[in-house]
């Protein structure tokens, strides 16, 4: 049956400054079919690619800074909108938007493109649903740069999830622009109205109200409910992976100041991963850590030997 969905109007864009790379679309993604996905897909077709995945309430307007070094330096990257952000179609129930729904986008994304030699780029659930992506081709993937996120594993969560998660639910039509403001305080007016440009008005809003529902933590002492509990045994797989699996080079940065998925969250992210070295700390930085950008791409490129 073909999932109802919703489609930005292109006009809402319009006044975006700083992203503006030429939309892709694909309407036939395997197992996706009827829905529009969109992503950047700029630089060199041979040789490394940075795969920059975002995550909740964003969308690839959020790697605008760390775009910009990547191509300078002469490479490819390419940045998905998920589905219920930015330029893709937003399914207006709620109940669509899983764990594995996205995971599998995801992966029919990289497998459509054939993406070889890929640095993973990612934070918030673009690292959740990302660091599980790996696993699943590894001679695709070379390096791994990872800022603010999580592995989770069924535990409490950090108590700046948890608010987050309570203040969410309560927010039918959450202020993005405002919200990413607050806590990107080196944003303009207009950049953080470009966060509000994916969502007309709240009936967009399905992905950005279901996403904190999906999140493999537990509630107080409650157990995992159905939604959180999906994408559990692909993360302990995952942290499986990191550890025992991967041999490429990896480079993290943590946002300071970020209460959601910090220094303690990056703290279990590291133990999971082999041979990371000692993370790149912003002082100032803040969840959102793509708007501090600049610094750590060059620095990634630089670890990387590239």
């Amino acid at each position: 049956m073909p999932i109802d969905a919703l489609r930005t109007p292109e006009d809402r864009f319009a006044a975006v400054r700083g992203w503006d790379y030429s939309p892709n679309y694909i309407e036939d993604l395997p197992g996706y079919e009827g829905l529009r996905l969109a992503y950047i897909d700029e630089g060199p077709r041979s040789g490394p690619v940075f795969l920059c995945l975002h995550g909740q309430p964003t969308w690839s307007f959020l790697y605008r800074k760390m775009a910009a070094v990547f191509l300078q330096a002469g490479y490819r990257v390419v940045a998905p909108d998920l589905f219920g952000f930015g330029r893709s179609d937003k399914p207006v129930d709620e109940d669509v938007y899983t764990f594995d729904f996205h995971r599998g986008a995801l992966l029919a994304l990289v497998a459509y493109l054939d993406l070889q030699d890929v640095c993973l780029v990612c934070q918030d659930w673009g690292g959740i649903l990302g660091l599980t992506l790996p696993m699943a081709a590894p001679a695709r993937y070379k390096q791994l740069l990872v800022m603010n996120t999580a592995l989770p594993d069924g535990g409490t969560p950090s108590p700046g999830f948890a608010a987050w998660r309570a203040y969410n639910r309560q927010t039918h039509d959450l202020d993005i622009g405002a919200m990413m403001k607050r806590g990107t305080p080196v944003l303009s007016d207009e950049e953080a109205e470009a966060y509000n440009a994916p969502f007309p008005d709240a009936r967009y809003k399905a992905g950005v109200r279901s996403f904190p529902e999906l999140a493999m933590f537990k509630e107080d002492d409650k157990p995992l409910n159905a939604l959180s509990g999906a994408g559990l045994e692909t993360s302990l797989k995952a942290r499986a992976f990191w550890t025992n699996d991967w041999q490429g080079p990896s480079f993290m940065a943590i946002g300071m100041t970020d209460p959601v998925l910090g220094p303690p969250v990056m703290a279990d992210v590291r133990s999971c991963i082999a041979n990371c070295p000692a993370p790149m700390e912003i002082a100032d930085g803040g969840h959102f850590l793509q708007e501090w950008g600049e610094p750590i791409a060059k620095a990634a490129l630089e670890t990387f030997g590239l």
